[in-house]
Parts: structure tokens; sequence; C-alpha cells
């Protein structure tokens, strides 16, 4: 993508006007720096990375620079007057000498909003150029979905718990029985939604879990990779993701259970292989999928959700303990660790691989990332 910076820039500088860059003649004073009132109309500027990217990338305008709990400043003019455009912990705004400079502050800020909007354009090139150079950070949910996993699991666990406890309770009288069964039935009812809870919240956090792990292994390095690996098929995000041999044993089974039994509910209880299909025949009404499947496929349809979800929870219970006792043990305590984000540079700067040598090692170098992101918050520079 290449566009024409000039001619954003030239409109962009048209719209603003007549706000123009406090000149370096112009001397601004440091008890105005340091005592500037933030004003009301300030409140409804953009947000401020565009509004960074606007005056110091697009326009060249000034930036005095980082001061405590102060991560820029552009001083500019606008009828004579000096105005202070600066992010501060407390987010973007525009600041001003007196309450009476209201006006004029609601005006910049119209000015600013309108001519955001005509640089979007630029905006998208300088994401579509940072993706190219790999100077990305890619957001973290694994916490949040991993918890959101846990959750349908345990709620799972303790409904399949109260099949075991009917199924030992129900032989005691015939009323008993009566009233049991139906319980009974509502309880296994349950217990299958859950199960395909877990099941949607299971590939859910793996897929993207596999990204992260694929970047902090250094299996991808650059933003075209990343994107690339993105709008892959999870089976791609495996089998880049995941070398240990144990792990590999169980692609076969999971991907069963992902393009039939998530399948068949993603797509409206129809499935993508006729589930919900009969054909008619002398024996009835028969399911295109037929029983004799079952043999080489153990989480079988035909046409209704039918499946061993004990066996299909068991296998995925089974993939994460062996997934937490591989050599990726590292690199998931990274992805759990309070949404960290991952820093696509340090898979080519050797942060990553040296951080991979062992758990301890790598739980250090979390806890002094999530310290500069800390104070980079605090804007404690």
């Amino acid at each position: 993508m290449s566009i024409d910076i000039v001619k954003y820039k030239e409109n962009a500088l048209k719209i603003l006007s007549p706000v123009k860059p406090a000149g370096e003649k112009i001397k601004v004073s440091s008890f105005f720096l340091h005592n500037a009132i933030r004003s009301e109309a300030g409140r409804q500027i953009q947000d401020y990375y565009l509004v960074y990217f606007l005056f110091v990338n697009l326009l060249d305008f000034r930036n005095l620079g980082k001061f405590e709990k102060l991560a820029w400043s552009i001083p500019v003019e606008y009828n004579g007057k000096v105005f202070l455009i600066e992010h501060r912990k407390m987010g973007v705004g525009i600041f001003i000498d007196k309450q009476e400079d209201e006006d004029d502050a609601k005006i910049i800020t119209r000015k600013i909003n309108a001519a955001i909007k005509s640089s979007r354009p630029y905006f998208n090139y300088l994401a579509e150029q940072a993706i190219k150079s790999s100077q990305i950070n890619i957001v973290n949910n694994n916490e949040n979905l991993f918890d959101r996993f846990t959750y349908f699991l345990n709620l799972y666990k303790s409904e399949n718990q109260k099949l075991r406890n009917f199924s030992k309770e129900k032989n005691s009288t015939t009323v008993n029985f009566i009233f049991d069964s139906q319980k009974y039935s509502d309880a296994r009812k349950n217990a299958k939604w859950l199960a395909i809870s877990v099941i949607e919240s299971f590939f859910s956090w793996t897929e993207h879990l596999f990204i992260h792990l694929a970047i902090i292994t250094q299996k991808v390095k650059t933003g075209v990779e990343v994107t690339k690996l993105i709008d892959g098929e999870w089976k791609e995000k495996f089998n880049i993701a995941i070398s240990d041999p144990i792990l590999n044993k169980y692609l076969n089974d999971l991907l069963l259970v992902r393009n039939q039994v998530r399948n068949f509910v993603a797509h409206g209880a129809f499935g993508k292989a006729g589930n919900a299909f009969y054909f008619h025949s002398g024996a009835g009404a028969v399911p295109v999928t037929m029983s004799f499947k079952k043999n080489r496929n153990r989480f079988s349809f035909q046409g209704t959700l039918e499946f061993n979800e004990n066996e299909v929870i068991n296998l995925i219970e089974s993939f994460i303990t062996d997934l937490n006792n591989s050599n990726l043990k590292p690199a998931l305590i990274y992805t759990q660790y309070h949404g960290l984000i991952t820093i696509l540079p340090h898979a080519n700067n050797g942060f990553y691989e040296s951080a991979m040598h062992d758990a301890e090692t790598m739980q250090k170098f979390c806890d002094y990332l999530q310290g500069v992101f800390d104070n980079s918050a605090d804007m404690d520079w």
C-alpha cells in the first residue's frame, strides 16, 4: 500500500488552520507547562495515539518530550495564544492557561477530530508498515479464555457428579425411582450441554494460545507470518506451535472433536457432513451418517447430538496435562501472566529464546516486563 503522504499532510494542515505549531521563538513558560488547566473540551479528543500520529508523525509538530506523569507534550498556537496538547496519566487533552480559553479549546478540539478523520488512510498506512516491519505486539487473552474453559469444566464436573449420585440412589423405591429418573434425565441433558460449552471454550482458548506459543518459541517471527497464522485453520496453528511427539499424538482425535462436535453446534445443529439428513428406504428413515462409522470414529453423530462427553472431556484434560508437562511450560507461564502482551520483536532479538531456558527464567522475565509496563502506565519515566 502506498499513499500520497504530502496530500494528507496538506489537507490536515488546512483543516487545523489557524492552529499551528508554537514556533521556537514563542516561549512556553515553565509555570504554564507545570500548571496548565485541563480543558473540558479537550476530553472529546479522539484516541491519544491518533493525536500523536497526526501531529508528530504526519505534521512534524514539536514534541517537548516526556515528563513525570506525562508521555508527550505538543505546544500549539491559536490566535496568538499557546495551548498544550498532552497525553497525561489521566488521558489525552488540551491544556489551557486560564478558564477564559475554554471556548478556543472547543474550536481546537473540533479541528483536531476533523483532521484525524481526514487522515485515517495515513494511519492505516502506518499500521500496515508496522506489520511489515514486525514492530507489533499481540494482545494476550489467554488467561481469560482459559478461565472461561475452567469455569465450564467445573460446572460440567459438578453436573456429572449428580449423575453418579442419581445412579446410586434410584434403586431405593418405586416412587423414588420415578422421581429420580426425571431428575437424572435433566442432569444428563445439562451435562451434555455443559460438555459442549467445555469443548467450544477449549478450542477458542487453544486457537488463541497456539498463536502466542508460536511467537514465544520463535516459530513465527514476522508480522506477515502472524497475520497468516491468525487466518489459518486450527490444525495449522497446532502444527506450527506444537512439535512435542507426545502432544502430536492428540492431533487426530482433537480434530475429530473439533470437526464434528464443535462444527455440529456452530452450524445450527446441522453439522457439515449431512448430519441432519435422513434418506427414505424400505427400512424407514435412515440417518445419512450411519452407525457403521462409529467403529472408526468414536465421536460420531447420527443426525442428533450424540457423543461420549466423558471420553471427549478426558481427552481434552489429558492433552492439557501433557501440555503443561512439556517443554512448552515456560511459554505457558508467559501466556497466563495477567494478560502480558506478546512482543513480536522479542522473537527476533533473543529475549524469548533466553527466557525459554526454564520456568524460573521465564517467571523472572515476565516479572521484569510487567514492571516495565506498570511504570509506563503510571508514566514513571
